[in-house]
């Protein structure tokens, strides 16, 4: 069982999930499970939401049921978890060894762990193994505001439920990091030893990649997708993430804006999120930038491979860091123009050596990046930029994080193959840990 954000939502760990769930089917496990939110509960929690037209199909073997909520208007958000736990609890039931992977800890973890504890004081509970990944918001938008407002009570439940899993592991050495600061703060307010836990036992398991949904890419497809959008090769920037002021939109409106490179290349902003009509009034006027709302994953790499560069200067708020950026690598994959970013968070991991850094909020230096990339670059630079991307990229292959969290082979605690329930499980709150 998996239980995270789930498609059709616009979120890098949405996909964790998904090629989680298909390399499960290679490795042993026969019954793949989504669970996820009626998809208008979704469209009402105003999240950014991918084309849901147009969604890639899973393999057959893995079904998503989205269960009803439970009970009346009387429970407003708790129907939904009431639902989902309790549909979990049915799958917990079944006479197999199972896995349970929570991907963010708020409300998932709770979710699972409710679940558990509920099958197991039934007498229901069969042999489950239970593992939490913490990513971005549980740190930045849930633990941090907890500590930032001084409501540890908050953070004290978070770090319990977390640690209440079999094992604990983070999305990114970067968070990781960050978990212990947390845990530090809480221990010295309250006089705890999550601290001591988290260093112990917190591992690092980076996000899965479909890298075969970015290599060798069909170049007449890449022309036609182009063509559709009015846009030739090499002649765009692009911007391809979730709108909003901590991915750094603002300031590369501002850079492009300043640049020489304006006169060359258009800027391409694919996404949508809470910052996009503020940019669209921002860019007015001015035809060369372009807005596409409607991208979906088949159209993502082609858009990456055919950019002069793409752009993400992305910088920490109050409530958001990106902790990994899954886009970034993406983007190393696809290969084409360079990328342009900044060291905020984990975005190192993501990138290595392989992208042009920028400081973070330095709108001079990033016109000055543009510039560089789409002016001065030579062509050798630009292959080196893109082998060097590849080659530190492909760490991050679903199957070899699938391994290395799962173990090879058959699933764990299991003789031969077994059933695994992937749960796919989307906040409904705004949560602004979301990355790409």
């Amino acid at each position: 069982m998996i239980v995270v954000r789930a498609d059709p939502v616009i979120c890098g760990h949405s996909g964790e999930a998904r090629n989680l769930a298909e390399v499960a089917l290679t490795r042993g496990f026969d019954d793949v499970r989504l669970l996820t939110w009626p998809i208008a509960t979704l469209q009402a929690a105003g999240l950014p939401l991918k084309p849901v037209d147009r969604l890639q199909p899973y393999s057959a073997g893995i079904a998503v049921e989205r269960p009803e909520a439970v009970g009346d208007y009387r429970v407003p958000d708790g129907r939904h978890m009431a639902g989902l736990t309790g549909r979990l609890v049915e799958l917990l039931a079944e006479p197999v060894p199972t896995t349970c992977l929570s991907m963010y800890l708020a409300p998932h973890a709770n979710v699972v762990m409710d679940a558990v504890t509920a099958a197991r004081a039934a007498g229901l509970l069969s042999d489950v193994h239970t593992i939490a990944k913490a990513v971005g918001s549980d740190v930045t938008n849930v633990i941090r505001s907890s500590l930032r407002e001084h409501r540890f009570g908050a953070a004290i439940a978070q770090l319990t439920t977390f640690l209440a899993h079999d094992e604990v592991v983070a999305v990114s050495e970067y968070t990781r990091e960050q978990i212990v600061v947390a845990a530090e703060a809480v221990d010295r307010h309250c006089g705890t030893l999550f601290a001591q836990q988290c260093r112990a036992r917190v591992t690092v398991s980076y996000p899965p990649i479909d890298t075969s949904a970015y290599l060798d890419l069909d170049q007449k497809a890449v022309d036609a997708a182009l063509a559709r959008r009015g846009l030739q090769r090499a002649g765009y920037v692009l911007f391809l993430s979730r709108v909003t002021k901590a991915k750094g939109i603002h300031d590369l409106v501002a850079a492009y804006a300043a640049s020489k490179a304006r006169d060359l290349v258009k800027l391409v902003v694919a996404g949508t999120g809470p910052a996009l009509a503020e940019i669209r009034e921002l860019a007015a006027g001015d035809d060369r930038v372009v807005f596409l709302t409607d991208v979906d994953d088949d159209e993502k790499p082609l858009l990456m491979h055919g950019c002069a560069a793409y752009a993400l200067p992305t910088k920490e708020e109050p409530d958001f860091v990106e902790t990994f950026g899954i886009a970034l690598t993406e983007k190393l994959l696809a290969g084409g123009g360079p990328v342009i970013t900044a060291l905020t968070g984990g975005t190192g991991e993501a990138v290595g050596d392989a992208a042009v850094i920028v400081e973070a909020g330095d709108v001079t230096a990033l016109t000055a990046a543009l510039d560089r990339v789409v002016l001065e670059m030579s062509d050798h630079e630009r292959r080196s930029f893109e082998r060097r991307g590849r080659e530190h990229a492909m760490a991050f292959d679903r199957v070899r994080v699938f391994d290395d969290l799962f173990g090879p082979g058959t699933p764990p605690h299991a003789p031969g193959p077994t059933t695994i329930g992937a749960g796919e499980l989307a906040t409904l709150a705004t949560d602004a840990g979301a990355s790409e």
